[in-house]
């Protein structure tokens, strides 16, 4: 279905690409803290998967965005990881911290729940950590377009100046000197 939203075979790789630095993630969260996997611990691995699959498609579709805008492939990058770095590390955060209490709980009654939170919490950090600097690395090196960029008028010299704030490209006046 990825493969439809975004005309391209290599952007849903990209966008499924962070999940398995999640796992590893998860697996070294239950390593440290002494846990062994469970079927608990796989219905957190499957969350994980979603909460990682989020934060790098909207990380690519701010990137293609920036693309269609007009802006070259390392502009767009880098402008598309500055746009959404804060939110992406603000929810990942969040989810963890709000694990936290779960994950530290020595209450019998919810023993069975820590081993999906360890999962949860220890996987979303190590997938975000490593996804904003993953996926826009495999975004440079893949050779997709991904979004059409914007090509310049004939009277303009092939030079197109973008604003960010109206989101507008037009063509930069040059002087007839």
């Amino acid at each position: 279905m990825l493969a439809v939203a975004f005309r391209s075979y290599t952007q849903p790789i990209l966008v499924m690409s962070a999940i398995p630095f999640g796992m590893v993630g998860a697996i070294l969260g239950h390593v440290v803290m002494g846990f062994s996997l469970s079927l608990m611990s796989l219905m957190g691995l499957i969350a994980l998967s979603g909460v990682v699959v989020n934060d790098s498609l909207i990380l690519i579709v701010s990137i293609n965005r920036y693309r269609e805008e007009g802006m070259g492939m390392w502009e767009a990058v880098v402008a598309g990881g500055a746009r959404r770095f804060r939110p992406i590390l603000l929810t990942s955060l969040t989810t963890f911290f709000g694990l936290a209490p779960m994950i530290v709980e020595t209450s019998a009654q919810a023993r069975f729940l820590v081993p999906m939170a360890v999962s949860l919490g220890f996987g979303v950090l190590a997938a975000t950590m490593i996804m904003l600097l993953i996926v826009p690395c495999s975004y440079l090196t893949s050779k997709t377009p991904g979004a059409t960029q914007a090509t310049s008028s004939p009277g303009s010299a092939g030079v197109l100046r973008c604003r960010r704030r109206r989101r507008q490209c037009r063509p930069k006046r040059t002087s007839s000197y």
